[in-house]
């Protein structure tokens, strides 16, 4: 196939074992070796890529294409056993970033975590899906604009990426998901051919419908299967602020800030992990930044109230409210001579004594739990006032806390929250990072409830793990991702067992599985508990729709059972170099 594909694109074709053991992987606990590697020079060339396997479907019936962008997928998204498109090399163009006149936008999840229902809207980016994220961050901020659907691998990912998983990280809480900045999107469909998919009014749905060409249809199908499955679909979507289970057909129809209804077929393939085409070009909403910040610290001996004490801060309408546990705490300060390796001595002097203000604090034992909640304002005045209300407003539940402005200060908690995995990572001996109940998200008022029962389904393993809890705790967002031995020979029941028990807590409370990490092949299986058996079908038939051939990114989304899990996870069991 190589050759003849040679002839047909620009781009480069590679299929040393090099390059097939490198890109056999991701971030993921899988590995599944490609046929072949294509660097695409344009997005012709993906074009001829699409069209050459139509019409070849008889000679290479099981080929098809996965696009790859930075290769941080945690749910083995970017892996497969055929072609994979890296689009990092070719097509990672800024192409525009400017300021727009002002605007509101509606955001679809916020307000159910307690969050803003609307955002100002003060800039407009387009760029191709391998821009890093990184590169981005540095050219937005010159026109003081920002993208703040950021991760917490925001350094190593790209939009593309970001815009396959839905994802979301410390702003989502105030600002939204990645769902909410995407205004439109340039995409390569099954018939080979590049659309601009885009909002569309109902009259101008009717339109497209009426043109009765591959597009017109597509937006026909896609259109009947929500209306004819309405009533389900709505019931099914998850009661949390954030969810990357599934396709995303509950914002298929949603409200404009005039109350008006728009059809956005964008939110369908936002989250959709390449499953239904290939984006090429993607335009963004991105924000203005508020100049000054501040950060109250909350320390939590215990979690009792700790539903309570979110549902209070909250009233405050913080930018982001994080969390890490006493594990991770214990772990920076266990380790902190890798701070004087990465800080330099005076560095590290500097960070000690940064926390001469939580010494008395901490004389009574390590917290439960610390919380992060860092609040932007117009003045620092303002900024330092909501931190410090926020404090008054929690001794109530015998919370201690304080509040700084200061960057070097905030920095601290920042590393412990940012840091504390790699670091346990880095001492861990043989143990692997291994993500499969890695992004669950339940209410988060139900905490203190909750975390309680899922430490009770983790305890009969931690013989087998190492593990820190930390996340988005503004959202009920947490993420859990257990080292463990790679070779343990149980390891594959532990998954599936361990998987099982702890997403069946997580729909009992009415949550999702994966808020922003996405299924992949490790959380595919789980969606008919997550969804139901029928909801599952109407996953199906949207896959279908849009990929009638199977070309595009195959066993995500739909089509993988348990059994997968190991079946694909075992050629990299023994690989010491698997996993990063």
């Amino acid at each position: 196939m190589k050759e003849e594909l040679q002839k047909i694109i620009k781009g480069e074709i590679l299929d040393s074992d090099e390059v097939l053991k490198k890109y056999s992987h991701d971030a993921s606990i899988f590995e599944i070796r490609p046929e072949l590697v294509v660097f695409p020079k344009s997005k012709e060339d993906i074009m001829s890529l699409i069209k050459f396997l139509n019409k070849n479907r008889k000679k290479y019936p099981t080929a098809s294409l996965t696009t790859r962008s930075a290769g941080t997928c945690m749910s083995g998204g970017a892996v497969n056993d055929s072609i994979i498109i890296d689009v990092t090399k070719y097509m990672g163009r800024i192409i525009s970033v400017n300021r727009t006149k002002d605007y509101t936008h509606n955001l679809l999840f916020s307000s159910l975590s307690g969050g803003q229902n609307t955002v100002t809207i003060s800039g407009e980016a387009v760029v191709e899906p391998g821009c890093y994220y990184r590169d981005f961050e540095i050219e937005a901020l010159k026109y003081n604009l920002l993208l703040p659907c950021y991760t917490a691998s925001k350094t190593i990912n790209a939009i593309g990426g970001m815009v396959g998983n839905n994802s979301g990280g410390e702003l989502t809480l105030k600002y939204g998901k990645t769902e909410d900045y995407v205004k439109e999107l340039k995409v390569i469909l099954a018939d080979g051919y590049e659309y601009t998919i885009k909002s569309l009014s109902r009259r101008d749905l009717y339109g497209k419908i009426a043109q009765n060409d591959f597009e017109g249809e597509l937006y026909k199908k896609i259109n009947d299967i929500y209306e004819n499955n309405k009533e389900e679909i709505n019931s099914r979507r998850p009661k949390v602020s954030k969810n990357s289970a599934g396709y995303n057909i509950w914002n298929i129809w949603k409200k404009d800030t005039k109350g008006e209804d728009i059809f956005d077929p964008c939110q369908i393939i936002i989250g959709s992990q390449g499953t239904l085409g290939i984006v090429t070009e993607i335009t963004l909403r991105l924000i203005e930044p508020k100049p000054n910040k501040a950060l109250a610290v909350l320390f939590l001996t215990d979690l009792k109230n700790l539903g309570s004490i979110l549902n209070e801060i909250l009233k405050h309408n913080p930018t982001t409210i994080e969390s890490f546990d006493d594990k991770t705490f214990k772990l920076a300060m266990r380790y902190f001579g890798e701070f004087v390796k990465q800080n330099g001595l005076w560095g590290s002097i500097k960070f000690s004594l940064s926390f001469w203000p939580e010494f008395f604090m901490l004389l009574g034992g390590v917290p439960k739990m610390m919380l992060l909640v860092e609040c932007w304002a117009d003045d620092q005045f303002e900024a330092n006032k909501i931190a410090n209300d926020i404090i008054k407003s929690v001794k109530k539940y015998s919370v201690t806390g304080r509040t700084t402005s200061s960057e070097t200060e905030n920095e601290k908690y920042w590393k412990m929250r940012r840091e504390s995995f790699a670091l346990l990572r880095k001492h861990s001996g043989k143990l692997r990072t291994v993500p499969f109940i890695d992004d669950i998200i339940v209410p988060p008022q139900i905490l203190p409830e909750f975390l309680p029962r899922l430490d009770a389904l983790i305890e009969p393993y931690k013989d087998k793990m190492i593990y820190t809890i930390a996340g988005h705790a503004g959202n009920g967002n947490f993420h859990i991702i257990p080292l463990m031995d790679f070779n343990d020979p149980e390891l594959p029941k532990i998954i599936n067992d361990l998987s099982t028990s702890v997403y069946k807590l997580v729909v009992e409370y009415g949550g999702s599985i994966t808020a922003e990490h996405n299924d992949g092949i490790i959380r595919t299986p789980f969606l008919k508990m997550q969804f139901g058996e029928k909801m599952v079908g109407i996953f199906s038939e949207i896959k279908n729709s849009f990929d009638p051939l199977n070309i595009f990114n195959p066993h995500k989304k739909v089509n993988v059972e348990i059994g997968d899990i190991e079946k694909y996870m075992h050629a990299g069991r023994h690989n010491p170099v698997h996993g990063s």
